[in-house]
Order: C-alpha cells, then structure tokens, then sequence
C-alpha cells in the first residue's frame, strides 16, 4: 500500500487531535485542512456519491474498473443532460448551467 503524499480534511476536532496528526507527520505526510465552516462544502458532494451509488454502483455489481469507468460515463451522462433535479426546478444541470 503506498502512503499519500498528503491528507485533506476539514478542521473537525477528531482530525486536529494530537494523537492524529502525529500519526501523519510521523510519515512524512502533509496536512490540509479545509477553513472553518467548510464542511458544509462536502454536503453537496456527499449527496452526489450517494446519489451515484444508489441509483447506478449497487444496481450494476460492475466486475472490472473498465466496465465501472463506461457505466459511470453513462451515468454522469444521464445524471446532467436526462435526470431531472427537484432542486433545479425540475431541469436538468445542463438546462441551467448552459442558459
């Protein structure tokens, strides 16, 4: 297993521990820490994965990183220019990045 030249994370108090950070700087690795408040951040971006996961990963069992790789293109395919998003208004990403 390789070690990661760095590590990000947000400023919670379990990553800003002592205990932890020794754990990287021991190994050399670099520390990246989102500012304050950031965490909201990933909100959006943990939904997107569980969005992902739920609507194309679990149903498809992909077997090989090839065969994962083309069902995601076609996923993120569907996802911005076919699924309609209660968000948006019921428009795809599509529709109103490219208005």
């Amino acid at each position: 297993m390789s070690t990661p030249e760095i590590f990000n994370t947000d400023q919670g108090a379990q990553f800003t521990s002592l205990s932890f950070t020794k754990v990287l700087l021991d190994k050399e690795i670099k520390i990246s820490m989102d500012g304050r408040g950031r965490a909201l951040d990933n909100i959006f971006v943990e939904r997107l994965w569980r969005t992902v996961k739920y609507e194309n990963i679990y149903m498809n069992e992909y077997q090989t990183v090839p065969e994962l790789r083309s069902g995601l293109k076609r996923y993120f395919e569907f996802y911005n220019q076919e699924r309609l998003h209660q968000s948006l208004g019921y428009k795809t990403p599509s529709e109103v990045h490219f208005v």
